[in-house]
């Protein structure tokens, strides 16, 4: 099965670099609901999909601030 466009799956360091979060914010958003959450493919491996990842963004209020963190 061929992943095109926004279909692509994204590893923790890219989505990092996407969002401007770090690992333990990631993670705390999750556990809170308020972040997607990966796929897990191995016992050690997990993966964000781009568009989840684009639309939690495009849902964020532009200009700073911390009101949804």
């Amino acid at each position: 099965m061929k992943i095109q466009g926004d279909e692509r799956m994204l590893r923790r360091r890219s989505v990092e670099q996407m969002t401007g979060l770090s690992k333990s914010t990631l993670y705390r958003l999750i556990k809170q609901g308020n972040f997607p959450p990966p796929l897990r493919l191995t016992a050690k491996a997990v993966r964000w999909r781009r568009d989840e990842i684009n639309e939690w963004l495009s849902g964020r209020p532009r200009g700073g601030g911390q009101q949804n963190l």
